[in-house]
């Protein structure tokens, strides 16, 4: 254990227990039982944290436990965590240990609040590649697809009829951080994304398996915006008849007749970033 005694004075941490309402909060959070107006999200371990503190993730509460922190990076991390966070708690090992998603916890967790981003502000190059989510249901999905956003390079991922709450855990550990590092923006309906997508110069490309154009042969090289529809309903009509677009799919040579809608959209993001940014500078 790593003495924690002066840190914890200087930035008067308040010891707690179970049945304080923070704990409580913590726990609604991670159950995603309840309104979360705040957009808050849970934080745990030092290279999650680690990455809160890189991209300035404002910390609403942080919660450390002095018993499973035991190396002077941990404390590091705490001193500058502490130095911003709203509200500042200590727990004991038993109390940090049944709010932990770790199985080998190491004492830092904080609630922390998702970025928001100005759509006005958003400028997006002449080679710009975005992928719309419209409709996915599942948390996991919709984190894996913001990790490989980021790892592919697209530019912004814009929702329209989101059902999955952005502060879910799944969707947080799925996205691997990408969450607090991808611009995301959010549309009231289809016609407003679509309408912006127009104004601004993209064409859209609906992912459709009755398409007769497979992706690979698409040369991209403009402003391009790529809609995956819901696992269950596929693109929402509204797509189709307000918006100017093309049909692209992904060749099928088995017996399944579509990939998950996470695969679909790696494979699709993938070839577009490459003949938009790379291809075209070679």
């Amino acid at each position: 254990m790593y003495d924690m005694t002066e840190l914890l004075e200087r930035f008067h941490f308040q010891a707690i227990g179970e049945a304080n309402p923070k704990i409580k909060q913590v726990r609604a959070v991670a159950a995603n039982t309840k309104p979360n107006p705040h957009r808050l999200f849970i934080a745990e371990g030092i290279w999650m944290l680690s990455l809160c503190e890189k991209f300035g993730t404002p910390v609403d509460s942080l919660i450390l436990c002095p018993e499973h922190i035991r190396t002077p990076e941990a404390a590091a991390l705490c001193e500058k965590l502490a130095a911003r966070a709203a509200e500042r708690y200590t727990v004991s090992a038993k109390t940090f240990e049944k709010i932990s998603e770790r199985g080998q916890p190491d004492g830092l967790l904080a609630l922390a609040q998702l970025p928001r981003h100005d759509l006005s502000a958003f400028r997006p190059g002449k080679d710009a590649v975005l992928l719309v989510l419209d409709g996915i249901e599942i948390p996991g999905n919709v984190g894996t697809m913001l990790r490989m956003a980021d790892g592919a390079g697209v530019d912004a991922v814009f929702f329209c009829n989101r059902k999955a709450r952005l502060t879910h855990p799944k969707l947080i550990k799925g996205s691997q951080g990408a969450v607090l590092s991808v611009p995301r923006f959010e549309f009231a309906s289809v016609e407003e994304c679509a309408n912006w997508l127009a104004e601004h110069g993209f064409t859209v490309y609906l992912a459709d398996t009755r398409a007769e154009k497979y992706y690979y042969d698409e040369p991209f090289g403009k402003r391009t915006a790529l809609v995956m529809g819901s696992e269950r309903y596929g693109i929402s009509r509204t797509w189709y008849s307000c918006a100017e677009h093309t049909l692209i799919a992904i060749p099928m040579e088995g017996s399944c007749d579509s990939l998950n809608v996470g695969v679909a959209a790696t494979v699709l993001c993938y070839e577009a970033v490459k003949k938009n940014k790379f291809l075209k500078k070679k």
